[in-house]
């Protein structure tokens, strides 16, 4: 259902959950009605058509560098038929029904249809208005950027047909989206429409906003996670110059200053004697002691079968995105106002009005652009701590995480230990299991460090996506340890670390069999578009190509969000503790790419990640501290480790959207995983490699 809004302008709105069965967590679809009198949150896509000939959509989403702004644009700038620079997409605040979360790759998925729809709706309106204004069948119009042609030449532009197109409710001509073989923009690679703001910094981030009375705020953190103040003695801060006030508040010691320089400054003049978090005692080798043994049994394997297997661990890693978290509070005795980037704005509404004593309704949260994300923003600490220190403080605050205040005190990609069985039986796979255990974040009992190991028992037969082959029996379990230290989801979240167990295992069991490992594959894959994949990237990539001493080739599969990838990675491992991937081919079939360069850009940042966390980018825990603090020490791959050559393969497709942000992910780090074992001849266990 598309409805129309009593406005002066053509403004419409749509409900997402227009398919249901494709987007999880979408909203169902509204009942029927003729027109919906103002504005509520439940139409969670408007379209509004200005005076100016500015088509403006307001997007229930964030922006973290995805390019969600522009693959929103572009449908509704092919279904209205206008100039995509006449398109605008400003982000939402944070509503109070529906659905308005950010992540699990679904923001393409659960906004094509309603996007299509709510546009095809405007131009039908427009389409009318016009015809009505010109006393000509509306048949006979034709649309084109931004504007109606009349069969005798005039034109009309969509702006000042906007009032009259309002008042439209039974249109003349169909207002259903074209069919894809109409399709102009959508399917044709296409630069950002926030390219240019981002590189030249027009772009407002909440860091660059200018929020009256706001000033900048930095917070003195524990060295450990956890840890808490005994004493302080702020004497000196108070004193120095710029300093407005200094507040105690859960995370640590607040300093509210006229710059952040004077911030830094007065919060190095605290002097605090800080206890040790509840892990004070636990180190990297406990963690993983206690990961091991929380791992269930596999069972016994089919009689008569040989075994491949293998144990392996992943460590914490930062989410790290470029853009520190920052976030702006202004709260007052009866009100509050925010502003920061947020994954789920409505939750993070809740959890500030709780925070500091108000009612949701009094909370106004102006969701911000994102300077990178990877699951980093669902989750809104910094925004719920501003809040509290500009209540305490009694003016507005311009808070900023640091780097080492997130690294060292932010979320992170929990570590884990896989074990994983095949057994095959003449020259098949009969049986395929894998368990797993993972850390999970628990602050309900006292004493983290002394929780005891818990098993949770599974709610499917396998953690795992192993019904991509054909490996007969699949069984598997899930365990975990529950510690006080803050994990979350991150980018492709359990198949990032579950894949790429899964597919070193899948190249093993071929190397057990005697078969190259593309061709295992080709001939166990149960998915056509799969194996479509994987060939167009054995193909592009130049598989078995003859190489240098120390250099391998690794592929990998992964099929999640209705779409599939293959990625092959070349790497040079001629020195194995400095290896460098030179050369990496992706090839992924998502169904309808609204914009190929975009997701081009998102398989290459996957390509990133899967060479960062497999070689080289981990967090240590050293008696309940996070080790690494910046870039200096986590070390995310840079230009000098990126590949000398990439190249993504979008597959044609005419079927709905898929997922794209997160899908590339596991396979690029299956296919590092692989490549360096065939370099080296060695069967990597530990990731990063070089912990």
């Amino acid at each position: 259902m598309v409805y129309s809004l009593s406005t002066a302008t053509l403004t419409v709105a749509a409900p997402l959950g227009c398919d249901t069965s494709t987007a999880q967590g979408s909203e169902p679809a509204r009942a029927p009605a003729d027109t919906v009198v103002t504005g509520t949150d439940e139409e969670m896509l408007v379209l509004e058509v200005t005076r100016e000939n500015k088509v403006v959509v307001r997007l229930p989403r964030v922006e973290v560098g995805q390019g969600i702004t522009t693959a929103v644009a572009m449908m509704i700038a092919e279904e209205l038929d206008a100039r995509l620079a006449d398109v605008h997409i400003p982000l939402a605040d944070a509503r109070t029904k529906g659905n308005q979360n950010t992540g699990g790759s679904d923001s393409v998925r659960s906004l094509y249809d309603p996007a299509r729809r709510l546009a095809a709706t405007a131009r039908a309106r427009l389409v009318t208005a016009a015809a009505r204004r010109w006393r000509v069948p509306a048949w006979s119009l034709r649309t084109k950027d931004t504007q109606v042609i009349a069969p005798d030449g005039r034109t009309a532009t969509f702006g000042s047909l906007s009032a009259s197109a309002a008042r439209v409710r039974r249109t003349s001509v169909s207002d259903r989206p074209k069919p894809a073989s109409r399709h102009r923009l959508i399917g044709r690679p296409t630069n950002r429409v926030d390219g240019r703001d981002i590189v030249t910094g027009k772009a407002t981030y909440a860091g660059d906003l200018h929020v009256a009375g706001a000033k900048p705020t930095v917070v003195a953190r524990p060295p450990t996670l956890g840890g808490r103040p005994v004493s302080v003695d702020d004497r000196a801060a108070r004193a120095m110059p710029g300093v407005h006030a200094v507040v105690r508040v859960p995370g640590g010691i607040a300093v509210v200053a006229e710059t952040f320089h004077h911030a830094f400054q007065a919060r190095d003049a605290l002097k605090i004697k800080w206890a040790p978090g509840p892990l004070g005692s636990l180190s990297d080798t406990g963690i993983r002691s206690r990961l091991k043994a929380a791992v269930p049994a596999l069972g016994s394997p089919p009689r008569g079968s040989k075994q491949v297997e293998g144990e392996f661990e992943f460590a914490f890693v930062s989410h790290a995105p470029m853009e520190v978290l920052t976030a702006i509070a202004d709260v007052r005795a009866h009100r509050a106002e925010m502003w920061f980037s947020a994954q789920g704005p409505m939750g993070a509404r809740d959890d500030i009005a709780s925070a500091v004593g108000l009612p949701a309704s009094a909370v106004t949260v102006h969701v911000m652009r994102g300077g990178g994300s990877f699951g980093r923003r669902l989750t809104h600490e910094a925004a719920v701590e501003a809040a509290l220190i500009s209540k305490a403080a009694g003016r507005p605050v311009k808070l900023m995480w640091s780097r080492n205040d997130d690294t060292r005190h932010g979320r992170m990609r929990p570590a884990t230990h896989h074990r994983i069985r095949a057994s095959h039986k003449d020259g098949r796979v009969v049986a395929f299991a894998h368990a797993m255990a993972s850390v999970n974040e628990s602050y309900g009992r006292k004493g983290g460090a002394e929780q005891a190991v818990f098993v949770r028992p599974a709610a499917r037969p396998a953690p795992s996506d192993s019904g991509l082959y054909n490996f007969g029996r699949l069984s598997g379990d899930s365990g975990g340890v529950e510690l006080a230290m803050p994990v979350g989801a991150w980018r492709s979240v359990d198949s990032g670390t579950m894949r790429t167990a899964e597919e070193i295992v899948v190249d093993e069991i071929a190397d057990s069999l005697g078969v190259d490992p593309v061709a295992f594959r080709r001939t166990t894959l149960r998915s056509k578009a799969v194996r479509a994949v994987l060939d167009k990237v054995a193909e592009a990539g130049s598989w078995n190509a003859p190489l240098p001493a120390g250099h391998g080739q690794g592929v990998a599969v992964h099929e999640e969000y209705g779409s599939c990838v293959a990625c092959l990675a070349e790497i040079d491992a001629t020195d194995p503790r400095k290896p460098r991937v030179v050369k990496v081919v992706m090839a992924a079939d998502v169904g309808t790419a609204v914009n190929p360069r975009g997701l081009q850009a998102q398989l290459m940042g996957t390509a990133v990640d899967g060479i960062s966390t497999v070689l080289s980018a981990g967090l240590h825990i050293d008696r309940g501290a996070v080790r690494e603090g910046s870039f200096a020490d986590f070390h995310w791959a840079r230009q000098r480790h990126a590949p000398l050559h990439f190249e993504a393969h979008i597959m044609p497709s005419t079927a709905e959207p898929g997922g794209a942000g997160e899908l590339g992910v596991p396979a690029a780090s299956g296919a590092v995983a692989n490549a360096y074992a065939r370099a080296t001849g060695t069967r990597p266990r530990r990731f990063p490699l070089n912990f």
